[in-house]
């Protein structure tokens, strides 16, 4: 039997991708309070300990909180290129070969920071990724839910200058009360300019909230969809047609979703034929960059070689690469395979 040791290290090496990622969220305590004290941004936190005391969530909401004002410390080009190049160093430091990446304007607007600002600094460092080590990675416009439709669509029309950063849009922030529906006008709009579609629906809302992501929304995959499971005719859905779905088993434990990690239903969703993912969401609130998830899953669901496999394949599949790269890293996923075996 492969000790846990063992297990950790082929994971490790493994050739990975991630599809849900908020890259405010992955803002580490460290580069928040040396950017609170360049900005003079007054925090209620002291210390890198007193921040971590801080991530007892007790709801999406309470870490809504903590997370915009940890993103209210970003304010110049500088400051927004080393919050993307720090996580892009956690991509090559656990071999995340692919990644694509929510970012979200109208969390830095009431600061004054414009798009250009924010777009320079993240394609600073990405370029630079790119050329270094090869890393590939893609922007998603993420919209926040608890806004109005009309925000959003102005929001739409600001970026068509730089539309080429963007392969998708998305929605994010709080879930309830905020229905799919609300969000009609600025789907259609970017499906008619040619952006992919993503949502977040079925982690706080309910499974209605998927199905109008799908109808609705005309969404390409779903992120988080774990209350999916709480309707048979909806899985039903999702397994015949493929749609993926992003789960964030660590976010999803902090934020309560579920009681514990060896309650959650990735692995009934997994074998009930869906297309899931793993991904790790906002992961400097939430205990973990990508492979400390996949970890827990071993650790507490017994998670496989071999389905972890199938979700890294799945990842690869369910992304916006063109199908040329794809079958790229799924054909370096099966040489690290099979050169592990």
């Amino acid at each position: 039997m492969q000790s846990r040791q063992d297990w950790q290290k082929w994971l490790s090496g493994l050739p990975k991708c991630e599809l849900h990622l908020h890259i405010d969220g992955s803002l580490q305590p460290e580069r928040l309070l040396k950017l609170a004290k360049k900005n003079s941004v007054a925090l209620p936190y002291q210390s890198v300990e007193e921040i971590e005391a801080a991530y007892d969530f007790e709801n999406l909401q309470s870490f809504l909180d903590l997370y915009y004002l940890g993103a209210s410390v970003l304010r110049d080009e500088e400051d927004f290129y080393h919050l993307m190049r720090d996580y892009l160093l956690k991509c090559r430091e656990q071999n995340i070969v692919h990644t694509e990446i929510m970012v979200e304007p109208q969390t830095y607007f009431p600061q004054g920071v414009s798009l250009k600002t924010m777009l320079s600094g993240f394609e600073s460092a990405i370029q630079e990724a790119r050329k270094d080590w090869g890393q590939s990675a893609l922007l998603i416009l993420s919209f926040l839910r608890h806004l109005s439709e009309e925000e959003a669509l102005a929001l739409l029309k600001d970026v068509e200058p730089y539309r080429e950063h963007f392969v998708a849009i998305g929605l994010a922030s709080s879930e309830m009360g905020h229905p799919p529906e609300k969000f009609a006008r600025l789907y259609a709009q970017a499906q008619e300019q040619g952006y992919r579609r993503i949502a977040h629906a079925g982690e706080e809302g309910p499974p209605a909230y998927v199905w109008g992501a799908l109808d609705l929304l005309k969404v390409h995959r779903i992120d988080h969809g774990v209350r999916s499971a709480e309707d048979q005719k909806l899985m039903q859905r999702l397994a015949e047609e493929q749609v993926p779905l992003t789960v964030c088993p660590l976010s999803n434990i902090r934020l309560c979703v579920f009681p514990e990690m060896k309650q959650h239903n990735l692995l009934q969703l997994l074998d009930a034929g869906l297309c899931v993912t793993v991904n790790s969401d906002d992961p400097a609130y939430f205990g973990g960059y990508l492979n400390e998830n996949f970890f827990a899953l071993h650790q507490d669901l017994d998670l496989t070689q071999e389905q972890a496999l199938r979700l890294v394949q799945n990842g690869f599949n369910a992304s916006f690469l063109p199908q040329v790269e794809v079958q790229r890293h799924l054909q370096a996923v099966d040489e690290y395979s099979a050169a592990t075996a």
